[in-house]
C-alpha cells in the first residue's frame, strides 16, 4: 500500500512535500527520544544539548503543515486520492503523539533528582529500552524506504513480548511485588515503562501503514 502511496506522492508536490515534512518529523522525535532516554537513565542532571519543549513544538507545528498540505491537495484535485491522503494525516498523528511521549520521558528526567535505576526490574527495563529503541530507529528506516518485509518482523515483536514486558515492569510496581524501590524511583520507574510502551504502539501503528490499506492502519495484516 504504501509503495503505492509514494508513488501518487511523486506524481503531486504537494503530497511530496508533506510525505518530507512527516518524514522530518520522524527526525525530530528520534533525536528528542535520545536526548530524553540518556538525561533520565544516564545523568543526573538532565542537561541535553537542545530544547526538547521547543522541538515538541516543532513537531505540532509540522503535524499541521501535512493536515495542511494534504487537505489543500484534496480540495484541488476534488478528493483523488482520498485514501491515501487520509493514510498520511493518520500516521502524522502518531508521530505526534510520539513526540509528547519523549516530552513526557524528558519531563520524569527533570522531576526525577538523580539518574533513574529500576533496581530489581533493572534488568528487564534495560531490556525493553533496547527493543523500543531498535523497532523506533527500524521504523524510520522503513517509513523513509518502503521495507514491507522490515515493517511485518517489527508488527510481529510487538505482539510477541515487548507489551507485555513493558506491563509486567507496571503491574510488578503497581501489585506491591517490587518493593525494593523508594516511592519516588517506583513511580518514576513506572511511568517510564508506560511511556515506552506508547512509544512501541505508536511506532508500531505507523509500520502498519506501510502494508495494510488506511482502514486497516494500526493493526494486524490480513
Amino acid at each position: 500500500m504504501w509503495k503505492e502511496l509514494i508513488q501518487l506522492f511523486k506524481k503531486d508536490n504537494l503530497f511530496e512535500q508533506a510525505y518530507q515534512e512527516a518524514a522530518g518529523m520522524l527526525d525530530t522525535d528520534a533525536a528528542m527520544y535520545d536526548a530524553s532516554v540518556e538525561a533520565l537513565r544516564r545523568s543526573d542532571t538532565a542537561e541535553v544539548k537542545f530544547d526538547i519543549y521547543d522541538a515538541d513544538k516543532g513537531v505540532n507545528r509540522s503535524e499541521r503543515g501535512v493536515r495542511k498540505k494534504v487537505m489543500t491537495h484534496l480540495v484541488v484535485s476534488g478528493g483523488t486520492n482520498l485514501a491515501s491522503g487520509l493514510s498520511l494525516v493518520s500516521v502524522v498523528i502518531d508521530i505526534e503523539r510520539i513526540g509528547d511521549y519523549t516530552k513526557n520521558i524528558y519531563d520524569l528526567a527533570v522531576h526525577h533528582p538523580l539518574r533513574l535505576e529500576g533496581g530489581p526490574v533493572e534488568e528487564n527495563l534495560q531490556k525493553v529500552e533496547a527493543l523500543v529503541s531498535s523497532d523506533f530507529k527500524s521504523m524510520i528506516e522503513v517509513f523513509k524506504d518502503r521495507d514491507e518485509d522490515k515493517a511485518r518482523l517489527i508488527m510481529n515483536n510487538y505482539k510477541d513480548g515487548l507489551s507485555d514486558a513493558c506491563e509486567e515492569i507496571s503491574n510488578s510496581i503497581l501489585t506491591g511485588t517490587v518493593t525494593e524501590l523508594n516511592s519516588s524511583d517506583a513511580t518514576a520507574v513506572s511511568l517510564y515503562a508506560r511511556f515506552l510502551k506508547r512509544i512501541a504502539s505508536h511506532s508500531r501503528n505507523i509500520v502498519t501503514s506501510v502494508v495494510n490499506p488506511f482502514h486497516r492502519i494500526g493493526y494486524r495484516e490480513k
